[in-house]
């Protein structure tokens, strides 16, 4: 009999711990699920948050009062919308590198100031590139057509029209990710310009100009912002040119970052294009990302 109720307080006691096992599982699951659900309601709540921002900016480009208008030279704006922090950054793409139309010389520096090749490296990847957008099948010295396509193993060979977005630049012959990583923020196929706009250039574009170099250009970005542009003129140029604000176009790099009170915070970039839109709207969508999410 003793033996029997041994027996029975051992099976008992195992359920007990059976049942604790499950019933922690499930409160562990439950917990799990619930921040789960939680950090995808926060993600979708900047995400909006930083679109919001992309919204905003196209208003504040195009508010009448010069004083209160945002410049698209990268400067940051901050505002508060509902509990949430938001930061957006407006770029003029007039003072982006066009890869459409920069001429030799101006990709050369592009490759010298902004990627780690030797100098053999930067004439072949350039010379690449200028016949990937010409018309002609015919390759120029250390260039590449579809000969040279075919015996690098590439299924394809050069367009041999020009680029139609940035993200192209990485099917020319010589181009890898890296590379194309260290370039994308200096570049364009919206700009319309062989040249650039210093007004609203970064420092990474600033520094190909006559006079810089990339300490000049970095403090010229800062004075930049010190200035309330559409006010007041720019600084001079080391070679003592003027930038001109008012000289832009109508296509813009946007960057908005929209951060909630715990921390969890979504980037979007998005390229507009103003006027002209579909059904009367102000603007439309050249292309639109999520950059990064972190949630807490």
């Amino acid at each position: 009999m003793k033996h029997q109720r041994g027996v029975a307080l051992i099976i008992v006691l195992w359920i007990t711990v059976l049942l604790a096992v499950v019933v922690g599982s499930y409160l562990l699951l439950a917990r799990t699920e619930s921040l789960q659900a939680r950090n995808l309601v926060d993600a979708t709540r900047a995400r909006l948050a930083a679109e919001a921002g992309i919204h905003r900016a196209v208003i504040e480009l195009r508010n009448p009062d010069l004083e209160q208008r945002w410049f698209g030279d990268g400067r940051p704006y901050a505002f508060t919308l509902d509990d949430m922090e938001i930061e957006v950054r407006v770029r003029d793409e007039t003072g982006l590198i066009d890869i459409n139309l920069a001429d030799e010389q101006m990709l050369e520096r592009l490759l010298e100031y902004n990627t780690d090749l030797e100098e053999a490296e930067r004439t072949a990847l350039v010379q690449a590139i200028l016949d990937y957008r010409d018309p002609d099948d015919l390759p120029r010295l250390d260039g590449a057509e579809a000969d040279e396509y075919a015996a690098a193993g590439l299924p394809y060979g050069p367009k041999n029209a020009p680029f139609d977005t940035v993200a192209e630049l990485q099917q020319v012959l010589g181009m890898n990710w890296r590379l194309f990583q260290q370039l994308e923020p200096a570049i364009t196929v919206h700009s319309g310009r062989p040249s650039v706009n210093p007004a609203f250039a970064p420092a990474q574009v600033l520094q190909l100009l006559p006079g810089m170099d990339p300490e000049l250009a970095r403090q010229y970005v800062e004075q930049r912002h010190q200035v309330a542009a559409g006010t007041e003129p720019l600084p001079a140029l080391p070679d003592g040119t003027q930038p001109l604000a008012q000289g832009g176009g109508l296509t813009y790099s946007i960057r908005s970052r929209a951060t909630l009170p715990n921390g969890t915070w979504t980037e979007v970039y998005a390229t507009i294009r103003q006027g002209g839109g579909l059904k009367g709207r102000p603007f439309r969508y050249l292309r639109l990302k999520k950059d990064k999410t972190d949630a807490n």
